[in-house]
């Protein structure tokens, strides 16, 4: 039996990944009168008083909400809210495992920004954040950006900031390992939709160097026509000389790609035109160029979204302990600040003197990652006031 059909057979055994177990007994009248009525009535008052209550008095402060329209599940495309059912469940489970963060799958069958954003503001009462999911471009910009002005509760979006943090994590190890130049960097990203545009950003920020976007047509430059919201907003603070060409102009001379594109589109050619390149191919399953075709062409540092070969850049190193942070004081947002935070905590859980070619990214089963992102985006929330407790 191969892999598809072993997890088609599993999840039919399964019928789903998570399920609610009550964590309060009730197994007699008084437990039954404690845990509802008449003894329920108690906390209900209190929070109806203060509603900051809830956290105490609830599992609000434990609980995320994993949202989609399955509009961009996986690499499989607009599959629809159904189908991408079993990623959210997946996702919620990843929660549980790796961090011990409830979380629990919305599937919301609209496309529409207005729709999403209403029915996503309207339950937030009920959880301590929420995670967004496999939302297309460009709507997924706005979806955020709008429910991080109505919610009193962090929203984040997963595809494109879980993606910039462990990116800009495996950069901060492969640029000590290769003994380039922070700032003095030529960083080149391949596909300018929800990840690429938000790795750009975050790596701006924190002075990786130059960023050349690119997407289908080539170098996005500041002035073109028909970008959208987020290619708009990157074009003013990236491409710092104004250039134009093909992915292949853009990776001469380049210190870094990195992919969030199509497969097969980076040849040995164009990575022995770099400077003893960087190479982070992460399109799956098949990467924008194979590790030994990257490594053929004179890349130092290889990594891709896969398990299979070495630095394996994934979400998983990050979310799960984010989310922990975030809830264990209560935190209103989730700020640029606490996402260099976090890329910092994990590049930070490899020692220097343990740091190859190899390995410039903890392993995604590493115990340490989640509860180091935990304190430092705790720490940072704290320190930039925007905590609750």
């Amino acid at each position: 039996m191969d892999r598809k059909q072993l997890a088609v057979e599993k999840h039919k055994e399964w019928q789903g990944k998570i399920e609610v177990i009550s964590r309060a007994p009730i197994t007699n009248r008084e437990e039954l009168a404690l845990a509802y009525t008449p003894g329920v009535a108690e906390p209900c008052l209190l929070i109806a008083e203060n509603e900051e209550l809830s956290y105490d008095y609830t599992r609000k402060g434990n609980l995320v909400a994993v949202i989609t329209d399955g509009t961009a599940v996986l690499g499989l495309g607009d599959i629809g809210p159904s189908a991408g059912m079993p990623v959210m469940e997946g996702k919620c489970a990843l929660f549980k495992a790796f961090a011990d963060v409830d979380a629990f799958p919305i599937c919301v069958d609209s496309k529409d920004v207005d729709t999403i954003v209403n029915t996503v503001a309207l339950i937030s009462k009920s959880f301590g954040g929420i995670n967004l999911e496999d939302i297309a471009a460009p709507r997924c910009f706005e979806i955020e950006r709008r429910l991080k002005e109505v919610c009193d509760i962090p929203v984040f979006h997963d595809d494109q900031h879980g993606t910039a943090i462990v990116v800009a994590a495996a950069l901060l190890n492969a640029v000590k390992v290769t003994g380039k130049e922070m700032g003095r960097l030529r960083v080149v990203i391949n596909g300018a939709g929800a990840a690429g545009v938000s790795i750009g950003k975050l790596l701006i920020a924190m002075g990786f160097g130059n960023i050349i976007m690119c997407d289908i047509h080539g170098v996005i430059c500041e002035g073109d026509e028909g970008l959208n919201s987020g290619q708009e907003e990157i074009s003013h603070i990236s491409n710092l000389q104004k250039e134009h060409g093909t992915l292949a102009d853009a990776l001469k001379g380049a210190d870094i790609f990195v992919g969030v594109s199509r497969p097969n589109l980076v040849t040995r050619e164009m990575v022995a035109s770099m400077n003893k390149g960087i190479v982070f191919a992460m399109a799956n399953p098949v990467p924008e160029i194979m590790p030994d075709e990257a490594k053929a062409g004179g890349a130092v540092v290889v990594g891709t979204g896969r398990s299979d070969f070495p630095n394996q850049i994934n979400n998983v190193l990050v979310f799960p302990g984010l989310f922990k942070g975030v809830l264990a004081v209560r935190a209103r947002d989730i700020t640029e600040g606490m996402k260099m935070a976090a890329a910092h905590a994990i590049a930070a859980v490899i020692q220097e003197d343990e740091l190859t070619v190899d390995y410039v990214i903890p392993d995604a089963f590493d115990k340490r990652v989640a509860l180091a992102v935990a304190d430092a985006v705790a720490k940072e929330a704290e320190a930039e006031g925007i905590s609750r407790v």
